[in-house]
């Protein structure tokens, strides 16, 4: 398959893509056992990531989240050549639409969250379109199993003490610092950064018992 071209960046903030029809996820429709712990990725880009893990992982089910529908019908696309069941691409706006997309998803089935390497929108007059935001850490908080964690990285340093920051206030979390990636498979972006010899910033977060 060719490699889909898409623009890198997207505004989550244009009409387009505030207006996108959104639905309660039903697992029963996306995996073969529903029932099976989920990973939930936000922001998977090409999926590959996910493509990996859910090779890796057949007991789990993966779930990613992505605003480029180009990017999702290719990693779908992918992921029905190769046969697996436990993995689903959702083209939607998580910016706006993760509590309801979560809505019919059982708490206790949600076991971890990873937001990963997410657009920095660097220009202050574009910080309103960065994808972590107080309501997506409130539905996190709020669909997370006891028992989940949430793992956040990113090589943009200010871009991590602002995410740190919003899942910190909310005091709902413990957080847990670590320099090396808890994940056994590594996204697109983190072995770029890698191979530059960047600087990785990470936490884990588990809700407070």
């Amino acid at each position: 398959m060719a490699r889909v071209r898409v623009h890198q960046h997207v505004n989550p903030l244009a009409k387009y893509y505030r207006d996108l029809p959104v639905k309660p996820l039903v697992l029963e429709r996306l995996f073969d056992n529903p029932k099976q712990p989920l990973h939930l990725d936000i922001g998977v880009g090409r999926g590959r990531f996910l493509l990996g893990m859910s090779k890796l992982k057949k007991d789990w089910n993966f779930l990613g989240l992505e605003i480029r529908e180009p990017l999702v019908k290719e990693a779908n696309q992918i992921r029905d050549d190769l046969n697996l069941n436990n993995l689903h691409y959702e083209f939607c706006n998580a910016f706006i639409a993760l509590g309801i997309l979560l809505e019919n998803v059982p708490r206790e089935i949600l076991q971890m969250v990873t937001i990963q390497f997410p657009d920095p929108w660097f220009k202050q007059k574009h910080a309103k379109r960065r994808m972590v935001k107080e309501t997506m850490v409130e539905e996190i908080g709020n669909n997370l199993s006891k028992d989940g964690e949430v793992f956040v990285q990113t090589d943009i340093e200010f871009l991590a003490k602002e995410m740190f920051r919003l899942f910190e206030q909310t005091g709902k979390f413990i957080h847990f610092d670590t320099e090396e990636s808890i994940l056994p498979i590594k996204s697109e972006r983190e072995k770029s950064v890698e191979n530059r010899n960047l600087s990785v910033y990470r936490k884990i977060y588990r809700l407070k018992q």
